[in-house]
């Protein structure tokens, strides 16, 4: 679940339109001072637009006086179980508004929505809820049984409220104690709302792609500053250095028929998914558009932006890329996608002739690729149809981010093709929730001042541009050689008959590791292993080409697209088997 903290300045974006509207600030003493706190602009947020639509699903409309009103009353029924500030809410829970509601309801309080991966089993629930100190879990029904079975051994959890998502009773035995989502909505009247006093904390769980859940700390307030600064820019208007502008830009905005309209294409259990698809545009008094589907129909996205008007998209790389495209190029008459003006990705690799293809099919989209996680942005590559093309993999560092020797004596040297790690001193994180030791080991002060390095390596080219390497924790030492996946990876999926790739290190006795991999192909086109090794020599240096490679109907990937390198290992040693 790894995610990025965006930080996009409207400079890189001037080849993209302004904003329509240009908001008319309000002097200071014409506004009534809010909190910096995602609760107190959203709640002035509805005050402001109460009629306006805030979350879409389906069928289902929820405007802001609703939105605010039914996350009021479950705060109220969260109070009563006994939870207060700095209380954890767990959200087991697919897209739905009920997510954006708990999220709301949890941060009325003052407490922490925690995001729950809606695929843990038993034991990885287990070890969240625990490591947490979850006090209330809200669930989908249907993932009722997996919660019944291990809440016994959770002695804090005070409260669990099951929302209906049609799963058969009898199928999803929840627990006995648990009380339906609707039910505790009718009978409260709504809490009343409080004053955030400025230290509470937000934060979220990133599992990457190794290791066990962590949970990232921030201040909620420096936090939704952060926001208030860094997202404006991206729909074309000036940044917020107060919350008061908030509510009545919002309304300014709507009343012009200016509103912002967004979407995630993967989960809002997924950073980039929440913060971009929901938490910012309600900042603007925007619609979140969620899709029905539990997996990426291309067809429903576009069938949503075209009905919804929706202006701003996110996703994750190539893994939700790629389909969208293939729908658009098959049918390339059957959506009106002038609305969509950006394209946001961060996450997994996006490849640049993915990007060109797409700007074709709409020719006013900007594409916006971030690098980042949930502990930091570091660098971005933006693309039009009026820019040159980026290399993929190839992103400008952020004014806040560096890339030292992993020794963290200096920068690495422009052009010196020197590997070092990416740091970001903007808005650092608190640190890893109970965590210390990892704490000390991803967060770090140099020469005075607070870097964190979530663990991606990289070489700074001579133009000051960094190319992605991949992760440290991911890279195979193979006779001495480091070899970094993704960037095999990436030469892999080159082929043109090459759909997705993964690569990953297995045991070998001679060399301690060596480079196998996983590759899935474009629908209708063929190739067989060995050939497109062989196609990728020319390309890479022999040390980091696949030593074993097995065509797979589909390279195995988490809702949100990030890699499961686990999945594709056990594929390759299940293809042994069958053999």
């Amino acid at each position: 679940m790894t995610c990025f903290a965006i930080q996009i300045s409207y400079d890189d974006l001037r080849s993209v339109p302004e904003h329509p509207y240009k908001p008319n600030i309000l002097a200071r003493d014409e506004i009534t001072m809010l909190k910096s706190h995602f609760s107190a602009i959203w709640e002035s947020v509805a005050d402001a637009v109460p009629d306006h639509i805030a979350l879409i699903q389906g069928k289902r409309r929820i405007t802001w006086r609703d939105y605010e009103g039914r996350s009021a009353k479950l705060a109220q029924g969260l109070m009563e179980a006994g939870l207060g500030k700095h209380a954890k809410v767990g959200m087991y829970l697919y897209n739905s508004p009920e997510y954006a509601e708990t999220n709301f309801a949890a941060l009325k309080i003052g407490g922490v929505p925690i995001n729950v991966n809606y695929r843990y089993l038993d034991e990885e629930l287990f070890y969240l809820l625990e490591n947490a100190d979850v006090e209330a879990l809200v669930f989908h029904r249907s993932l009722g049984n997996r919660v019944t079975r291990i809440c016994h051994r959770l002695p804090q959890l005070k409260v669990m409220i099951s929302v209906d998502d049609g799963a058969p009773e009898d199928d999803s035995e929840e627990p006995s104690a648990a009380i339906p989502y609707e039910t505790l909505i009718a009978k409260n009247s709504g809490a009343a709302r409080i004053t955030p006093e400025g230290d509470e904390i937000y934060m979220f769980y990133t599992g990457g792609t190794t290791g066990m859940p962590k949970g990232v700390m921030y201040p909620v307030k420096d936090f939704t500053e952060f926001f208030m600064r860094g997202f404006p820019s991206m729909i074309g208007i000036s940044p917020f250095e107060t919350a008061d502008q908030m509510a009545v830009t919002a309304k300014q905005l709507l009343d012009s028929n200016a509103g912002v309209v967004s979407m995630s294409g993967p989960p809002l259990m997924h950073g980039t998914g929440s913060w971009l698809g929901l938490m910012f545009p309600h900042m603007l008094g925007g619609t979140s558009v969620m899709l029905e589907s539990r997996g990426l129909k291309p067809e429903e996205v576009w069938d949503a932006v075209d009905q919804h008007k929706i202006a701003q998209l996110v996703i994750v790389g190539d893994a939700f890329a790629k389909p969208l495209l293939r729908a658009l190029e098959a049918e390339p008459d059957r959506w009106n996608t002038s609305s969509l003006r950006m394209m946001i990705s961060s996450g997994a690799m996006f490849t640049t002739q993915v990007k060109r293809d797409l700007i074709e099919h709409i020719p006013e989209l900007a594409i916006a690729d971030v690098l980042g996680s949930t502990e930091g942005g570091m660098g971005q590559s933006i693309m039009t149809k009026d820019t040159p093309a980026s290399e993929t993999a190839k992103f400008l560092l952020l004014p806040t981010s560096k890339v030292l020797l992993p020794d963290g004596s200096r920068e690495v040297t422009p052009g010196s093709g020197e590997v070092g790690m990416v740091a970001q001193s903007g808005m650092v994180p608190l640190g890893y929730y109970k965590d210390p030791k990892k704490s000390a080991g991803t967060f770090k002060e140099i020469d005075g001042k607070r870097y964190a390095f979530p663990g991606d390596m990289a070489t700074v080219a001579a133009d000051g541009s960094i190319n992605l390497l991949g992760r440290g924790s991911n890279c195979i030492n193979t006779g001495g050689e480091k070899v970094f996946p993704e960037e095999v990876e990436e030469a892999l999926k080159l082929h043109d008959a090459v759909e997705d790739a993964l690569v990953f290190g297995l045991d070998d006795e001679r060399f301690g590791s060596r480079v196998a991999g996983v590759v899935s192909l474009e629908k209708a086109k063929s190739a067989a292993a060995e050939d497109i090794v062989s196609a990728t020599r020319a390309l890479l240096a022999s040390y980091k080409l696949p030593k074993e490679l097995i065509v797979v109907p589909k390279v195995p990937r988490a809702p949100n697209g990030k890699a499961d390198y686990k999945a594709a290992q056990q594929l390759l040693m299940d293809s042994r088997g069958a053999e």
